[in-house]
């Protein structure tokens, strides 16, 4: 899918390596002699995302930039390191002023394999008129919630609850007026709402679901990785 002009993400990138036991930042990490970051960034140029901002952390910002060059309209600003909310936040600024009706998709650089057909699905939902919209998936396994202690509290229905995915995608306007909402909330409230589509929520925009896929697994530790790196080798194999 061709990129588009009315499209724009913010692909967020600030994480660090840690759990990954590397002392790069997770962004940086070799993905079949590409970085993360390059993966994410050019999966969503290949689902129809015209403008890029990615937030990086601010003593990296010129090895993230060497990390997309050649991917066009790629721009790296600094981001948070109080929250990813925060984070987001500064990509938007860094996106200037757009219309209502632009398309803005939030993706994860730690899910660098999402297949640009996802994309593609999320970006066709909000132009036929959702608010806001998430790719999901099916929960397969059993889901307990427990309290402080440890006590199992309750075993809800998993055809109630879904595995949620990025990138999220939202009508320009609704996205701004949550953030705007979100930089009030308080700790309590801003722990919460984990993601972008709990902050469009919480203004009360309904938030639709498109199938997401397995292939966009969240790399977080050692054996994500290994899993990302061995479907990375399918992919060029391919």
């Amino acid at each position: 899918m061709p990129p588009s002009s009315d499209v724009c993400a913010v692909l967020t990138a600030a994480g660090s390596g840690s759990r990954l036991g590397c002392e790069l930042p997770k962004a940086l990490v070799s993905l079949s002699g590409r970085p993360l970051l390059w993966w994410a960034a050019r999966g969503l140029r290949a689902g129809g995302v015209g403008t890029i901002v990615v937030t990086a952390p601010a003593s990296c910002i010129a090895e993230f930039r060497a990390a997309i060059d050649g991917l066009g309209d790629v721009l790296v600003v600094a981001g948070s390191d109080r929250s990813r909310q925060a984070s987001v936040a500064l990509g938007l600024a860094a996106l200037g002023d757009r219309g209502a009706d632009t398309v803005v998709l939030v993706h994860d650089a730690a899910r660098p394999l999402t297949p640009p057909q996802v994309t593609a699905r999320v970006i066709d939902a909000v132009r036929a008129g959702a608010g806001a919209v998430i790719p999901v998936l099916p929960v397969s396994d059993t889901l307990k919630t427990v309290d402080a202690s440890g006590l199992v509290t309750g075993t809800p229905r998993r055809a109630d609850l879904a595995a949620v995915q990025t990138p999220q995608g939202f009508r320009w306007d609704v996205l701004m007026r949550a953030h705007e909402a979100g930089a009030s909330l308080g700790a309590d409230e801003a722990v919460a709402a984990t993601d972008d589509a709990g902050l469009v929520e919480a203004i009360g925009v309904a938030v639709h679901t498109v199938a997401g896929d397995e292939r966009s697994l969240k790399v977080t530790r050692p054996l994500d990785l290994a899993l990302a790196r061995l479907l990375a080798g399918q992919e060029q194999a391919d």
